[in-house]
């Protein structure tokens, strides 16, 4: 059991603790102002006992102004206790198929209005960052999959989703390595195209995906060739060429939208894939070190109320 593992059940249950693990996590031995960057900052302590102050102030002797752990990051402007912050990436990162923002509010006492607030930005932090990431090489699988709402009718086209209100969306896989998931306007050749197309180096990879025609085009662009499983056929595995691996991964996201959250908005289902990618791309890591680097993801990001 590393270091952060141990710590973290004392910072879910004192606020003390929970300031103190945050400032850790996120600074270091050296902490410095969030707004200027200097090391030329020191604690605000009570008069007469020295104790820290109540909301474990920081002053900043360039800018001389006060902060906290919270600037600068998804905690800004909360009024939500840092234990309950802390319980809320621990059991985020710690919950293979995720934790729903009633069970946050059954074990912190926080509104569940609060609670699913506070969910959102903490999966707002563990997506990636908005600029967009450097593209995939290697062999990758791609696949699409329908979660949520009831099929319409019944037949071999309720199957893909035809004819249903579920939601499409699409993952990108690579073997080895991380995973990406969007959810696609549609399910056409040029909205697969698209997002192919910025997360994909066509040149330095060898695409993989099942026989849907929306993938004919695009794979003809790709060096290393584009090979292709008949599941139609029940075709699923041909020597290397299957896509077991992104299905796996729609398997975690569904267990946890049947099991966990029971049902999930159009507007916000971007942000459980990202909190999925995130916990399947850190899947080597311990609970303690995934708690650690979300911690630092939420660094520079902010999610107002308001915001999409």
């Amino acid at each position: 059991m590393n270091e952060q593992t141990k710590e973290l059940p004392k910072a879910c249950s004192d606020e003390t603790a929970a300031a103190e693990f945050l400032e850790r996590q996120r600074w270091g031995p050296d902490p410095y102002c969030p707004r200027c960057e200097s090391r030329r900052v020191h604690q605000l302590r009570q008069r007469g006992n020295g104790a820290r102050s109540k909301r474990f102030l920081w002053y900043c002797e360039i800018c001389q102004r006060q902060f906290t752990v919270r600037i600068g990051t998804v905690l800004e402007d909360s009024r939500i206790a840092l234990r309950h912050w802390c319980y809320a990436f621990w059991a985020a990162c710690a919950s293979k198929k995720g934790v729903s923002a009633l069970q946050i509010h059954r074990m912190t006492g926080v509104s569940y209005k609060s609670a699913l607030f506070l969910m959102h930005r903490i999966r707002f932090a563990l997506a990636d960052d908005p600029i967009t990431p450097a593209r995939m090489e290697g062999t990758i699988e791609v696949d699409e999959a329908y979660i949520g709402g009831k099929p319409r009718h019944k037949g071999p086209r309720s199957k893909r989703g035809m004819g249903t209100d579920k939601q499409p969306i699409i993952a990108l896989l690579q073997r080895g390595g991380d995973v990406r998931a969007y959810v696609p306007v549609g399910v056409t050749a040029r909205n697969i195209g698209r997002i192919i197309h910025e997360n994909i180096n066509p040149a330095r990879a060898r695409l993989i995906t099942d026989e849907s025609w929306a993938y004919t085009k695009i794979g003809r662009r790709f060096f290393g060739g584009h090979d292709t499983v008949n599941h139609g056929r029940k075709e699923y595995v041909r020597g290397d060429v299957t896509t077991n691996r992104v299905e796996g991964f729609f398997s975690l996201i569904k267990r946890g939208m049947y099991g966990t959250f029971h049902a999930v908005s159009r507007k916000h289902l971007h942000r459980y894939l990202a909190e999925f990618a995130y916990r399947y791309n850190t899947r080597k890591m311990n609970d303690g070190d995934r708690v650690t680097l979300a911690v630092k993801s939420a660094v520079g990001k902010r999610l107002r109320y308001r915001e999409p």
